[in-house]
């Protein structure tokens, strides 16, 4: 038998006890399996969801249920500029509920005001966010599309189309679906008021 230092003797079953501090001597292994295949899968689906969410020339276009566009053969691209969507029951500005389309066809004015101030309140911020940024470059140059729908009422497109002119968008570009060999692609027209 082993000579043995005096002192408390603890049991078989404490002798390994991490408690008592005799225990736990074994070191882990630092390294561990890391199963690639999953991991590779999860990338893989993340990087298809980003493509598929972030286009690289950016949405012009809000498309909606209630606008069915025209269609046509010479078109441009579309660019970026501010959008009046004019549905069958209402007209949008950037988004905005300007009014609805039965409103506008009762009316006899020419104009619709609560679209023009809209129009003129945009163009404020754009010309105060340049001059602040003292951007002589990128002067107002009065580009807007319009995105309607191909059964709305010329007197209403007319209406839309003047009051974008007297608030001082006077280059108008239609939005229309490219007729032949364009599956949804969306394109404009240039039109003058």
């Amino acid at each position: 038998m082993a000579i043995q230092v005096p002192g408390k003797r603890y049991g078989k079953r404490l002798q390994h006890s991490k408690v008592f501090g005799h225990g736990a001597t074994a070191k882990k292994s630092g390294y561990s399996d890391l199963l690639i295949t999953p991991l590779v899968d999860m990338f893989i689906i993340i990087v298809l969801f980003l493509i598929a969410n972030f286009s690289a020339t950016g949405e012009v276009l809000n498309m909606t249920k209630d606008i069915e566009l025209p269609e046509a053969v010479n078109v441009q691209e579309v660019e970026m500029h501010p959008v009046v969507m004019v549905s069958g029951a209402q007209i949008l500005v950037s988004g905005t509920v300007i009014g609805r389309v039965e409103d506008f066809t009762k009316d006899e004015y020419l104009n619709i005001p609560a679209l023009e101030e809209k129009l003129r309140d945009m163009k404020k911020q754009y010309e105060d966010l340049h001059s602040m940024a003292q951007d002589s470059a990128n002067s107002f140059k009065g580009d807007i599309n319009i995105q309607a729908h191909k059964d709305v009422e010329y007197s209403i497109i007319k209406r839309v189309m003047f009051s974008c002119a007297t608030a001082g968008y006077n280059n108008i570009n239609f939005a229309v679906m490219t007729a032949s060999g364009g599956e949804g692609k969306d394109a404009s027209a240039k039109a003058t008021p």
